[in-house]
């Protein structure tokens, strides 16, 4: 399973069990944040059971 696929499948999702609508637009802005960075983390925030923040964090690696 990939980084996106395991961010985005965080159990059931939704208020007393019902699962939420995918959000397109959410998933996009998931894998630009994945695929433009080389070393690092990208973090997801949740409150309230929805994707509220995305932090990147790119470490640059000198050679």
């Amino acid at each position: 399973m990939s980084a996106v696929e395991e961010a985005t499948n965080m159990g059931d999702g939704g208020v007393n069990g019902t699962q939420e609508q995918w959000n397109v637009e959410l998933e996009r802005k998931i894998r630009n944040a994945l695929q433009s960075i080389k070393f690092g983390t990208v973090t997801l925030v949740i409150q309230d059971g929805k994707v509220i923040q995305i932090d990147k964090n790119e470490k640059i690696r000198l050679t």
